[in-house]
């Protein structure tokens, strides 16, 4: 696990500018570093040693000489592919899956991409022909950023280490603000930062010539299998051993995250490593507690479990830093939570899994998302065009917050016209209302696009999409990168594996959802090797009492100073986003979240333009 950088363009390249962006990123890999430096261009590389301890320098060129490459992540079937690469005649002076990678790429050329088993941001430049080759793994575990700067085409793994570089322009791009307000975090390829993109996943880009290529290496394609449930369960529970068996690859300790739910217990039974890490809060807050269940789980394995309890003062004073690392703001507060498991767990290991994919996979998140494809059949009943006039009389955002209107409102209305994922906070009309500057996209257009490809696949598969899309991949895995990279920490996730989405993409809908749970096939395949009741909990993923926090003093009054602050009155209507904090703190109505998302972009907003 590393961080990479890299720029071109028509001025020398010179070595204290790369190195300068390079150290903006030290975190991502504090044990090595490396920088490539000729011509226009200038490549670097820090380094978090892994696997090949004492080989595996980055950035590393080929044989000939002629290509050179800067790599983050983990290929984990390096080893078959370096098998079928030695059949071809090629030779290796390590044993690092940077080297595969990059003599890969020079028998397949772009084709690579597809035959890679892992997560991976990397990029390889072509002294030849000057051109830039830079892909970024189909599940979008591992970030990367590209832009282009008075002709100067700039990438790394992080935005913040864009800003040392002289031809880049830090600009603030406020057209997103009200869909980042609706989704909970940044849902598009734009950032906040003008001129600076993320390559989304399962794409990759070539830059040559002063221009800007991209295209599409994978696709999610569904199809029901004629397999019995037995028989697709028994390839489900081996798909998910040989992944953990994969994902353990690693010349230093790997660790766990553990939560009380069925995702990370059922990695946690397969792989049963040494020590896992938990973390609560407060214990008057009862229901936020996952530590019994953890530490039950690891007596039964007989391996061992460090808690953390996490209190509001800790976590209100590293909100600031933690958006900076953030490069963005990401306003969920589960997905903060994990930076102090990380903490934790870098004191003893360099490695982690984590249960992320698990339910955008197989069909989880309760609240009002795959369990709406089961429950309630008795209203889908009702012949559409009366659902649908219902529905209006009850579109106006403040009716839909009332208690049961927004059922009524959802069950009238076509999927892609209300729903954009499981972190949505609010709606495009009142967050358009909130917001002061003009020109904001509405959430229909951002997610137009993946209707459309998906228009002919059930509703259920279209929220998969969606919520792998845009809880997924900007949400949970964004803040789980950043987390864990703080720390200097490699996180991995054993969900996301090829050959676990191949049994995950065949599976008929009963086995994703009924009556009575969620991840129904899941649950059946993770019974068999957890030892205690994990298997039928829900997800819970290091809950954070904020609701409460928000009414008590501290927070409030942190909350109402940033809320009349000028960077507020600069881009919200003041009254409104106070009003929603009163009405907050006196218990009439439960709008934390709201509260917090627009909180969440103030604190980030000063960590980068207010400095």
């Amino acid at each position: 696990m590393c961080g990479i950088v890299g720029y071109t363009g028509t001025k020398k390249a010179k070595q204290e500018i790369i190195e300068k962006m390079a150290n903006k990123i030290i975190h991502r890999g504090p044990d090595a570093f490396g920088y490539f430096v000729e011509g226009n261009t200038a490549l670097g590389h820090r380094r978090l040693s892994i696997i090949d301890l004492a080989n595996g320098k980055q950035p590393m060129e080929n044989d000939d000489g002629d290509l050179v490459i800067v790599f983050n992540g983990e290929i984990y079937n390096y080893l078959e592919l370096r098998e079928d690469l030695k059949l071809s005649g090629y030779k290796f002076k390590t044993n690092s899956d940077t080297e595969v990678l990059l003599k890969g790429y020079q028998e397949w050329g772009s084709k690579v991409t597809s035959k890679l088993r892992g997560m991976f941001a990397f990029a390889i430049y072509n002294k030849k022909t000057k051109e830039i080759f830079m892909a970024r793994d189909q599940w979008g575990i591992k970030p990367l950023y590209y832009g282009l700067f008075n002709k100067t085409f700039i990438f790394g793994s992080e935005i913040k280490a864009f800003i040392d570089h002289p031809d880049f322009e830090k600009e603030f791009n406020g057209d997103i603000l009200s869909a980042y307000l609706c989704f909970n975090s940044v849902p598009t390829e734009e950032t906040f930062f003008k001129g600076v993109y993320r390559l989304n996943p399962g794409h990759q880009l070539t830059f040559k010539n002063g221009k800007i290529n991209i295209e599409r290496f994978f696709k999610f394609e569904f199809e029901v299998s004629d397999k019995t449930d037995e028989e697709l369960i028994e390839d489900l529970k081996e798909a998910m051993k040989d992944s953990v068996e994969h994902h353990k690859i690693s010349d230093v300790e790997v660790g766990s995250f553990l939560s009380g739910g069925v995702d990370s217990s059922y990695v946690v039974s397969l792989l049963k490593p040494d020590k896992t890490y938990t973390a609560s809060f407060d214990t008057k807050y009862s229901k936020y507690d996952e530590i019994s269940k953890a530490k039950d789980l690891c007596e039964k394995l007989n391996i061992h479990n460090k808690a953390s309890i996490v209190t509001k003062e800790e976590y209100l004073e590293e909100f600031p830093k933690i958006m900076y690392y953030m490069d963005e703001p990401l306003a969920d507060p589960a997905v903060i939570a994990l930076y102090f498991v990380a903490k934790e767990a870098s004191k003893d290991v360099k490695v982690v899994t984590s249960g992320e994919g698990a339910d955008e996979l197989f069909c989880g998140y309760t609240g009002g998302d795959f369990r709406e494809e089961v429950d309630h059949t008795w209203y889908n009943k009702i012949p559409y065009p009366i659902r649908h006039f219902a529905s209006m009389l009850v579109s106006d955002y403040r009716l839909r917050e009332k208690k049961g209107l927004n059922f009524i409102y959802r069950r009238g209305q076509k999927l892609e016209n209300y729903f954009i994922g499981c972190t949505r906070v609010f709606s495009d009309q009142e967050a358009m209302g909130l917001v002061k500057l003009k020109n904001q996209i509405h959430t229909k257009k951002i997610t137009k696009p993946y209707y459309d490809e998906y228009k002919n696949e059930p509703d259920i598969i279209k929220r998969q999409i969606i919520d792998f899309y845009f809880c997924l991949v900007n949400d949970f895995l964004a803040g789980v990168d950043r987390n864990t990279m703080i720390f200097s920490l490699e996180a991995r996730t054993p969900f996301l594996d090829k050959e676990v989405y191949e049994v995950a993409r065949k599976l008929p809908k009963h086995l994703k959802v009924n009556e009575e749970t969620t991840k129904v096939g899941l649950r059946m395949a993770a019974k068999s090797v957890i030892p205690n009741m994990s298997h039928k909990e829900a997800k819970l993923g290091f809950p954070v009492p904020l609701r409460n926090w928000v009414r008590e003093d501290e927070l409030y009054t942190k909350i109402k100073e940033k809320f009349e602050s000028p960077v507020a009155e600069k881009f919200f209507k003041k009254k409104k986003i106070l009003k929603l904090l009163e009405q907050h703190k006196s218990g009439k109505v439960d709008c934390y979240k709201k509260v917090w998302n627009i909180y969440t972009f103030l604190v980030w907003y000063e960590q980068f333009f207010e400095v």
